[in-house]
């Protein structure tokens, strides 16, 4: 299949900074990509070189298989058939909904009129056609942007933290509504956010961006359980890492010696482990039947502090064996108090090796 949208080794420099460095990327028809990372790492800066607002460097973009970016061609912005949604919505506060989402389309009156009442229908908002944007609440002037950003048929919508306006009680409901809508038009999506979260949750595909650069990509359970350097573990969730040396491809932990073949004798190596998979042993408490190697050696920790978080708790522990400190959580309330001697495991299949 064809890719509706194609990057190739794409480059951008802003005196002599390299923005976004050699980055490729590909979306295809119906799917949501999204661009996740930290602020200042050249996602939006990728997004405008799509859209035309900026030149690349160097590179090429390709929609449908056809060139429209390179350098001997540059295909102006409105004609590439790209669609962009923004924070701010960007509503014409002078013109009615009917007007706004009528914006740039070209044809008849009759066929204008068709088209605007249909996407307004689609986004829930038939019979709004004569109010005001300031008449509006947030989530439905986000459908008015929508429905005003799919009313020429775009082959491609860009979206940049085109949610992070609505509070947190909207923002699922507009989001996946938004989504919906979008794939019945089997519209392509490349979506900017620093939001891990949002990008889970909305995307089909995510490309991790650090420095410019696609640091990882893949679907969301991959990139997540499989990251690709400690960092990248690191955006999606809390982390606690453990410092060791190999040595005959083990490392000695305060959870016993753990695998960590690849690594050269006497390297430096980090062993992560999220804090949900690090776990009290209530039952064992450092007694007992041995446990299973999976789980590793329990290992005797004593509680710094503890804190409820709402869904879950969230356990500090000073390890006795280096007086490192790690972090579990637990679901719903657990509130011991500092000082108490608790016994921990490691589930070896829930770490990550890398080298320091």
């Amino acid at each position: 299949m064809i890719p509706r949208l194609e990057l190739k080794n794409i480059c951008r420099s802003f005196a002599g900074k390299q923005v976004v460095n050699n980055l490729s990327l590909s979306v295809a028809p119906g799917q949501v990509t999204c661009l996740l990372g930290p602020s200042g790492c050249g996602k939006s800066t990728t997004l405008r070189i799509i859209a035309g607002v900026e030149r690349q460097s160097s590179g090429e973009l390709w929609v449908d298989g056809q060139l429209i970016s390179g350098d001997a061609l540059r295909v102006p912005p409105e004609g590439r058939s790209i669609g962009l949604m923004f924070q701010d919505f960007a509503l014409f506060p002078h013109l009615s909904v009917a007007q706004n989402v009528a914006f740039g389309l070209t044809g008849t009156k009759a066929e204008a009129a068709r088209r605007v009442g249909e996407l307004l229908d689609r986004v829930g908002l038939g019979g709004f056609g004569d109010m005001y944007p300031h008449e509006l609440s947030g989530g439905e002037q986000q459908r008015v942007a929508l429905a005003r950003a799919l009313a020429p048929r775009p082959k491609i919508m860009l979206m940049d933290e085109p949610f992070s306006g609505l509070d947190d009680r909207l923002r699922d409901g507009i989001r996946d509504e938004t989504l919906a809508v979008l794939k019945e038009e089997g519209t392509a999506v490349l979506l900017v956010t620093h939001e891990p979260h949002e990008a889970m949750r909305m995307a089909d595909e995510i490309a991790l961006m650090r420095s410019g650069q696609i640091v990882q990509q893949g679907n969301p359970y991959n990139i997540y359980n499989a990251p690709a350097d400690k960092e990248a573990a690191a955006f999606f969730s809390d982390i606690n890492v453990i410092c060791g040396k190999s040595n005959g491809a083990l490392t000695d932990t305060p959870f016993g010696q753990f695998l960590t073949p690849g690594h050269p004798d006497g390297g430096a190596v980090e062993i992560v482990i999220r804090p949900q998979h690090l776990k009290i042993d209530f039952d064992r408490q450092g007694h007992g039947p041995n446990p299973t190697p999976q789980d590793g050696t329990p290992a005797r920790a004593v509680v710094e502090r503890a804190r409820f978080m709402g869904r879950e708790s969230l356990v500090e522990f000073r390890m006795a064996a280096d007086n490192s400190v790690l972090k579990a959580t637990v679901p719903a309330v657990f509130l011991p108090k500092e000082g108490t001697t608790l016994w921990l495991t490691m589930r070896r299949d829930r770490c990550f090796v890398f080298a320091a």
